[in-house]
């Protein structure tokens, strides 16, 4: 069991670490050039601990366990980085499909980041995963 809280806590902290980075000071111009008129002034807590919750455990799930066993951790962040491109452009291209003037180029950075995110928060998990084993 320790090495699945590890892993889980791990991937969680890196991801919100680095989500914190991106969207409060690296992107945050790109979000509020695009999508300033729909932007909270505050954020959602409650509705942003979910996706954290239920996101990391996503990655749990689909890369890290059925890859700690017999494959490497390249394919851990490889399988990772494919559940962050395919979760991230479920999102933006339904937006392109039915939001009018949804910003092209920021789905596109957007499914990028959720393919860099998932790659680097699961290798953590990984790595923490490993200690365990």
């Amino acid at each position: 069991m320790n090495k699945y809280l590890s892993a889980y806590l791990a991937t969680a902290v890196v991801m919100i670490a680095l989500d914190m980075l991106w969207l409060g000071v690296i992107a945050k111009p790109l979000y509020q050039q695009g999508l300033g008129h729909l932007m909270a002034e505050r954020p959602n807590l409650v509705a942003a601990a979910a996706f954290y919750v239920l996101y990391t455990f996503g990655l749990l799930l689909f890369s890290i366990v059925p890859n700690a066993v017999d494959a490497g951790w390249l394919k851990t962040t490889t399988t990772a980085a494919m559940f962050g491109l395919i979760a991230y452009a479920t999102y933006d291209l339904s937006n392109l499909a039915t939001l009018k003037d949804w910003p092209v180029m920021l789905s596109l950075i957007d499914m990028a980041w959720g393919a860099t995110i998932s790659a680097v928060s699961a290798t953590a998990g990984r790595i923490a995963w490993d200690r365990f084993a």
